[in-house]
């Protein structure tokens, strides 16, 4: 876990993961572009998922160390950013799962009421397209408030991000940089409102 930090003003703090476990993984490392463009007044604290096990209701009501971290972890933020890939026109199953160990029991929802932002990168021509609209289905559900723009889809990936794992790619640098100043306002937005 990583955070980066302004040195002026009150602090947004943003909570972000991927929904992948590869070590060279792509939205792993649009994860890790984004704690640089992180606007001034803002935070970016990112997780692994890794470790955390298939959600089993029976232990839903004693969670695992790493999904009490997890949950106490967007619990805290004011906003959280998720990275997703795309498997089979949907959301990979470790982030599914970690949604519904968050999520869960019923009544314990450490998403609720949080403004959320999405972005993917995917080797493919749609860039994560059909598994972000399906992580927005979730957000129903979670009673979560989605930043509807922009939309950053990373198209062939492997053209944009070296095997340093670096974003090179101006333009998605440049989105990824919008996407947050977006999730910083409506979370500001947001908080002004209740």
């Amino acid at each position: 876990m990583e955070a980066q930090t302004s040195k002026k003003g009150k602090s947004s703090a943003l909570f972000g993961f991927a929904g992948s476990l590869r070590k060279g993984s792509y939205n792993k490392a649009i994860l890790r572009a984004a704690q640089d463009l992180v606007p001034e007044g803002a935070t970016l604290e990112t997780f692994d998922l890794a470790g955390i096990p298939p959600f089993n209701q029976d232990l839903e009501n004693q969670p695992p160390d790493k999904v009490k971290e997890f949950k106490e972890k967007i619990r805290s933020a004011d906003a959280i950013l998720i990275a997703t890939p795309e498997y089979n026109y949907s959301i990979p199953g470790v982030l599914k799962n970690a949604i519904d160990w968050a999520s869960r029991p019923h009544g314990d929802n450490a998403f609720d009421g949080k403004p959320v932002a999405i972005m993917g990168a995917s080797v493919g021509m749609l860039g994560t397209a059909r598994a972000q609209y399906h992580l927005r289905q979730t957000f129903v559900w979670l009673n979560m408030y989605p930043v509807n723009h922009p939309e950053v889809m990373v198209p062939f990936a492997q053209n944009c991000i070296n095997e340093n794992g670096q974003v090179t790619d101006q333009k998605t640098k440049d989105k990824i940089r919008e996407l947050l100043e977006s999730l910083v306002a409506w979370a500001k937005r947001l908080r002004l409102n209740q």
